[in-house]
């Protein structure tokens, strides 16, 4: 426990709050945080395996140099690590039970030290200012799974801010920080943080944040503008505007179950979006900009990305990403990049932007393993796609050791190759590519391309209008075209069944 600055201070102090407010505390430390759900056996890292460097998803936010285990773009999320949970957080101010009104700004200085802590009860502050500074805080996995060194951190009961300014200068100041049973709510809010592991609202822990109306803006690496980390959480975001210079900080990072609505999202140094494990985004009429650099240590560059790095941040699972309406801006690289993990994309009339060197619409393949991501040649992704009134310009690139499933409905229309690239599938596998095109759906093929199963109640033709040939592995001519490209394909038919695609909900549905 942090000693008190005077003995006279605290004395006075115990005895105000012994006769008005007994829950409200200045300056000290609360007990045991509640205990994080214990993790299964699915989510905790293998055995010599997926260990980013220290720094990302727990660390000091030093984008790591390659090396297993690293998380993408140099990115927060892994290192799983073995951080313990404290044995009592230090705080400025506390809030343990019944219900408190904050009225005066609160300033903490102190190391690894939240300004304001509810750990019981509720509190509520309007108006008011919450500034953390610390230049030997230590951030790291405490600060990533915990929110030790948070501004502002809810591990029981709730807390709610409205019209606040909310600054953060330390390693590990995430800005508003909700863990375990605590609930976090932030309305027409300006958060700011400026150093690594430093998110600017965050969940973890099985926490619950909701925020509307803020503007959130992080400088540091490791430092998602929306972020979250091991034992995931509920958040739900309307409005705002969230933004991210750092590197490895994507606007977005899903380890948690994430809905957001009518928000302008952007990330400057790093992808938009990281998703990782068994957990789900929802983005309605929202903004998504990304700009990853390309890195050596990185097959390839990519804007959105549904992954897993068995570092144990992430329990082992489908993930699941929705996108209706908005917009999506890409400024360097591919789009949609999902390996090593099962996934689920659904994309509903979205006006999608793409880099001038856009790689590709869509990967589903195995990946090097330079980053420890699976066994390499055995690391693929089993994806369901599904595009609903969409238009999807690139190429679609899958490989045999993974398997993807592709629907096209409602006038959605793709203008591209889908091509078999067996660069990190090692000896190959049992792998698939199905593609299922409605009567209202068209795919435009622009390259020579390879499809397990083909079924097209819509049309298919090149760039010019003329009719694609499609033929089987032994060059048997299944369907004749006058293109100057054909398919090569295992099975095809006109019919769409569209019975497992994927459908889009509401905000609403999810909206806390």
């Amino acid at each position: 426990m942090r000693k008190p600055r005077k003995i006279v201070d605290a004395l006075l102090v115990a005895a105000m709050l012994a006769a008005s407010i007994p829950a409200y505390a200045d300056d000290t430390s609360t007990s045991v945080p509640p205990a994080m759900p214990p993790m299964t056996q699915s989510q905790q890292a293998p055995e010599g395996m997926g260990t980013p460097p220290d720094g990302f998803g727990g660390g000091m936010g030093t984008p790591p140099s390659g090396g297993p285990g690293s998380v993408p773009g140099g990115m927060m999320g892994g290192p799983g690590g073995g951080s313990s949970q404290p044995e009592s957080y230090d705080a400025v101010v506390t809030v343990s039970e019944d219900s408190v009104t904050l009225a005066e700004d609160i300033v903490s200085t102190g190391t690894d030290e939240n300004a304001l802590l509810v750990s019981g009860g509720s509190a509520t502050a309007d108006g008011i200012s919450i500034t953390r500074t610390s230049s030997d805080s230590t951030g790291g996995d405490s600060a990533s799974f915990y929110g030790v060194g948070a501004a502002v951190l809810v591990t029981d009961g709730s807390v709610e801010i409205d019209s606040a300014a909310i600054t953060t200068d330390a390693a590990g100041g995430a800005g508003v920080f909700a863990y375990g049973s605590g609930v976090a709510t932030v309305k027409n809010t300006t958060i700011t943080t400026q150093q690594g592991t430093s998110g600017g609202i965050h969940v973890a822990g099985g926490g619950t944040l909701i925020a509307e109306n803020c503007t959130v803006e992080t400088f540091g690496g490791s430092a998602a503008a929306i972020r979250s980390d091991r034992g995931s959480g509920t958040m739900t975001v309307s409005g705002g505007t969230y933004t991210s210079h750092g590197s490895g900080s994507p606007a977005v990072y899903v380890t948690a179950d994430i809905s957001i609505e009518n928000a302008e999202l952007n990330a400057t140094g790093a992808e938009a979006l990281c998703l990782e494990g068994l957990n789900s985004v929802r983005l309605y009429n929202c903004t998504l900009t990304g700009s990853m650099p390309d890195q050596e240590q990185n097959d390839n560059t990519w804007t959105v990305i549904l992954y897993q790095s068995m570092s144990g941040d992430a329990q082992v699972g489908q993930g699941s990403f929705l996108m209706d309406g908005g917009s999506l801006i890409s400024e360097n690289g591919g789009l949609f990049y999902t390996t090593n993990t099962e996934s689920v994309f659904t994309l509903r009339s979205v006006d999608i932007t793409a880099a001038d060197d856009c790689e590709y619409f869509l990967r589903v393949t195995g990946n090097s393993n330079r980053r420890g991501w699976g066994t390499s040649g055995a690391n693929g992704a089993d994806c369901v796609f599904t595009a609903i009134a969409q238009e999807m310009d690139g190429n679609i690139i899958w490989d045999s050791i993974s398997n993807l499933t592709l629907y096209m409905t409602d006038g959605s229309m793709l203008t591209g190759a889908v091509i078999d690239d067996e660069t990190n599938a090692g000896s190959g596998g049992s792998g698939a590519c199905a593609i299922t095109i409605d009567e209202n759906s068209t795919w435009i093929v622009t390259g020579d391309s390879t499809v397990t199963e083909l079924h097209c109640a819509g049309t298919i033709t090149d760039e010019e209008g003329a009719s694609v040939t499609i033929r089987d592995a032994n060059g048997t001519v299944l369907e004749a075209g006058d293109s100057l490209y054909s398919i090569t394909v295992e099975t095809y038919d006109h019919e769409a069944d569209l019975s497992a695609a994927g459908t889009v909900d509401t905000f609403a549905d999810h909206q806390l």
